[in-house]
């Protein structure tokens, strides 16, 4: 079976593919926000610590163990014991409904990418209603950016109950990102290999482009001072210890067997702790440096807002008292403000209530994640830049490599499982099982298509894989450490790489970064029954802006099923074995 095993072309092959996967959209749309939250340039302590005691460990972990057994999730842990195969088992279930969703972001970024090229930029003004004497009122409640992405690319329904149809243009547009990824795992390593080349450089080509120009933008150094100014109180804030060990456990990948599945075809003799050590830092210098990428553009888009804000509040007085032009200016105005409240108290009372409070703080303490980040707070600032087509396709371009990166890993997670069995990998070539996990992952994934398909896809961000994720590496290392034995694991790794593992690896395994997954859990677990109701924000058409709402029972049902599909893998799985090995030594005595 080794012998035959397909192997990367070169160490550094290898490397580019762990990139790719672990260097995804997080680093750009949630790592920015986390440090807008909590204390900007504060929140890197917290954010490293756990990087040192959490993330490196936990990822050399995973690749020693899948260069050690060279097989993928399933096959690994069963061979570490029997008991674990739904170890293994749940990491597939997770990839899996990770897949059914993650590729949408991929479809989204194809639409925005194939409307950058007209001019002007679709989000960038809202269109005439259907009399033609002025703006959709939707539109006109909400911003430009805002109605191109729930009404034109989305449709969205007003609640997660009503789910309407399937938009087809959205649907196409998920048939090609779907195509895409066929492509590139069609010949499994050896075109995948070819791939991530691309899809790991081409984005950083992309950020230093972006780079350059967000520093030359106006107000760039308003977001800039903004992030690095830390607020030394939030590293008293649980939470922002908490988030920084979340975003570094979730930007790695752990838990969902990708990164067991690209060390599987390593050579024996590969130093995978380098590798590990790499791997970690890169991602993480990236998360900062997207970070900076980022703040620029928020600079300027909170600035340009600013100024805009206080324009029309010039323009609404001189008008109103017949002021002289250049009378009032953004430097006068509070204290002409201040004269004519005094002076015409009864005619400044009428025109109060129009006037609007502008404050640069408020724009650049706007904080936003996820798609909300992706798809209006950045085309909110592209539609302003000089040239916004060409930025528009530069950055939708960096995305969808970033999606595409991190898709070749979640397949992988899946495929490789399936053609290491012998079962399957009999009866279908590897180009059949992977034409049928991507086809059933496009099928089931047109759900998230429909006008309430994002609301889905906010329950499957949120509830396919945290939980179960902890779960699963919290198995994953009482099992190196306390069940295969970790003097036994030390001299596997001594045998394969001809180097002794440090104290540091075995004090992190052994007890550091178990405690930290269980006191995760714990938080996660809690905070979920301390919320009580769950809800979700849901697009309010007549008021042009998101509401709260609580999940219907059908929904909380899913979200449950969600978690205790992967989760219950585990113990199902051990249990199964157990059943297995008495039945086969004749042994009738019921199962304790």
């Amino acid at each position: 079976m080794e012998k035959t095993r397909p192997l990367w072309a070169t160490p550094l092959q290898f490397v580019f593919a762990c990139i790719s996967y672990a260097v995804g959209l997080g680093n750009v749309w949630r790592f920015p926000y986390l440090c807008q939250m909590y204390g900007g340039g504060s929140f890197l302590v917290p954010y490293i610590i756990m990087l040192v005691v959490e993330g490196m460990p936990l990822l050399y972990l995973e690749l020693a163990v899948g260069q050690r057994m060279r097989q993928g999730s399933i096959g690994a842990w069963r061979t570490v014991s029997p008991y674990l195969s739904g170890v293994g088992v749940a990491s597939v279930v997770v990839s899996f409904f990770l897949c059914m969703y993650y590729n949408v972001v991929n479809a989204w970024a194809f639409w925005y990418l194939f409307h950058s090229f007209q001019d002007p930029l679709p989000w960038s003004v809202c269109p005439l209603n259907g009399n033609r004497t002025g703006y959709i009122e939707e539109c006109e409640k909400a911003s430009s950016t805002q109605y191109f992405w729930y009404r034109k690319t989305l449709n969205i329904s007003p609640s997660i109950q009503e789910s309407g149809a399937v938009q087809w243009e959205p649907a196409l547009c998920l048939i090609l990102a779907w195509l895409v990824v066929y492509l590139c795992i069609l010949r499994g390593t050896e075109s995948t290999g070819r791939v991530v080349y691309f899809t790991a450089l081409l984005p950083y080509c992309v950020l230093i482009i972006y780079l350059v120009r967000g520093l030359t933008l106006h107000g760039a150094t308003n977001g800039l001072a903004y992030m690095f100014t830390p607020k030394m109180e939030q590293l008293a804030n649980p939470k922002a210890w908490i988030n920084a060990a979340t975003q570094i456990f979730f930007s790695l990948g752990l838990g969902f067997g990708s990164l067991i599945a690209f060390a599987s075809y390593n050579e024996p003799s590969n130093n995978c702790q380098k590798h590990a050590i790499i791997v970690s830092i890169i991602n993480s210098s990236t998360s900062i440096f997207a970070s900076i990428v980022t703040f620029s553009i928020y600079g300027f888009k909170a600035t340009f807002n600013y100024e805009s804000c206080l324009n029309k509040v010039i323009l609404l007085l001189t008008n109103s008292f017949d002021l002289e032009d250049g009378f009032l200016t953004a430097n006068n105005l509070e204290q002409v403000k201040d004269y004519l409240a005094s002076a015409y108290p009864s005619k400044y009372s009428e025109v109060f209530p129009q006037i609007k409070n502008c404050s640069l703080e408020t724009e650049l303490e706007t904080a936003v994640q996820g798609t909300g980040l992706a798809f209006i707070v950045y085309t909110e600032a592209i539609k302003n830049m000089e040239v916004s087509q060409l930025w528009s396709v530069l950055y939708f371009f960096m995305l969808l490599l970033l999606g595409i990166g991190s898709m070749l890993g979640n397949t992988a997670a899946i495929l490789t499982p399936l053609t290491d069995s012998k079962v399957i990998s009999s009866y279908l070539p590897k180009e059949a099982i992977s034409g049928l996990v991507c086809l059933a992952n496009c099928a089931i994934g047109m759900l998230f298509t429909m006008e309430a398909g994002s609301y889905w896809f906010d329950i499957f961000n949120d509830y396919a894989a945290t939980l179960s994720l902890l779960l699963i590496v919290l198995a994953e290392t009482v099992a190196v450490c306390y069940l295969y034995g970790l003097s036994r694991f030390e001299s596997d790794l001594k045998a394969m790489t001809g180097r002794a593992l440090n104290w540091y690896w075995k004090a992190m395994w052994g007890g550091v970064s178990p405690l930290l997954i269980i006191s995760l859990f714990i938080f996660y677990l809690s905070d979920y029954i301390s919320t009580g109701t769950l809800r979700y924000q849901a697009w309010d058409a007549a008021q042009g802006q998101l509401v709260t709402k609580d999940y219907p029972p059908h929904a909380l049902a899913v979200i449950g099923l969600l978690v205790a599909a992967s989760t219950m893998c585990i113990p199902l799985g051990a249990l199964g074995t157990l059943i297995t090995r008495r039945l086969k030594r004749g042994d009738t005595a019921p199962v304790a």
